[in-house]
């Protein structure tokens, strides 16, 4: 009979769950909420629970599984299967993961960061066309990555490889969370996009409907900056996201040299803004690159959205 694998993607509000095929093909997914009470304790013990719950359901057994892969936020140890530092999840302190799950389902169990997993994901059966060279980029909250090299997820020597949000792209630029200025996170991110909404607004004194919207003290968000780029042509707005996506040439410029993947795929929430963000990174990463480069690596937009977090997660299982 054919073995299944299980992915899940763990998030700070959802836990999301599937089973799919060896060949990568979604056949039955669920999600459940992430209860991060009391430091986090009750996740692994719901992730065991909803597995049992709908293997029963389906009328399945822990023996016709290959295994059941994890993405995951913090910091975490592959050969352990533990993770730490995950503080959406509040998990402040080292949590046995793997050991627990397998103990509870009976079920070989591998863990990656989430980042690295939905690069996995896209890689496989997304974007990356199942290349073995293919950078992914994911730009939410934060910036975060993954990079594939010859068919392998690399880690690094503490496991920090493929952190693209702390490339620096503005050694002056605005501080970041992580101690250092001008990381792309502070500048590309949904967050960072507004920050540079407001900076350049300061000095701005044209006719704009994003900055009358700023000066205003209203909330903006990064999707209401790039429509106001697409849908009007705000000159404001359309400086605001020259200025984003020549940081994201820049970074994607260097990585393409170093590494010249056939891909970097641009995913997560701001990537929502489509060919009108990926034309621009396009142009400004052609410019940062030399020429072999320039036609070998590929600017791509992420194509599996929600998914690639529980595809990817199951790769490992592989």
């Amino acid at each position: 009979m054919d073995k299944k694998l299980l992915g899940i993607d763990l998030g700070g509000t959802t836990v999301k769950f599937a089973i799919l095929t060896e060949d990568g093909e979604i056949q039955q997914k669920w999600s459940i909420e992430t209860n991060i009470l009391d430091d986090g304790s009750h996740i692994v013990p719901d992730i065991i629970g909803s597995i049992n719950h709908h293997l029963s359901l389906y009328g399945m057994t822990s023996d016709q599984f290959v295994g059941i892969g994890m993405g995951t936020p913090g910091s975490v140890d592959i050969e352990a299967g533990t993770v730490i530092g995950a503080y959406n999840l509040n998990w402040t302190t080292l949590q046995q993961v793997k050991k627990e799950i397998e103990k509870g389902t009976n079920i070989k169990f591998t863990i990656d960061n989430d980042a690295n997993v939905a690069a996995l994901g896209e890689r496989w059966k997304g974007a990356g066309d199942n290349e073995p060279d293919v950078i992914f980029m994911t730009l939410g909250t934060g910036v975060g990555g993954g990079i594939i090299m010859n068919g392998e997820l690399l880690h690094g020597a503490a496991g920090c490889a493929g952190e693209i949000g702390h490339v620096t792209v503005d050694p002056l630029g605005f501080e970041c969370t992580c101690g250092k200025r001008g990381c792309l996170e502070t500048v590309a991110s949904a967050t960072g996009v507004v920050r540079v909404a407001r900076q350049l607004a300061e000095e701005y004194a044209g006719g704009s409907k994003l900055k009358a919207r700023l000066d205003n003290g209203e909330d903006i968000t990064s999707k209401d900056v790039f429509e106001l780029a697409e849908e009007e042509q705000d000159d404001l707005a359309l400086m605001v996201i020259d200025k984003v996506t020549f940081y994201l040439g820049l970074a994607c410029g260097n990585l393409g040299n170093t590494l010249n993947p056939s891909s970097i795929v641009i995913g997560g929430g701001v990537s929502a803004a489509g060919e009108f963000l990926r034309s621009r990174v396009e142009k400004y990463f052609k410019e940062f690159t030399f020429p072999q480069v320039r036609e070998s690596t590929k600017i791509k937009l992420a194509e599996l959205g929600n998914e690639a977090g529980v595809i990817g997660a199951a790769s490992l299982a592989k």
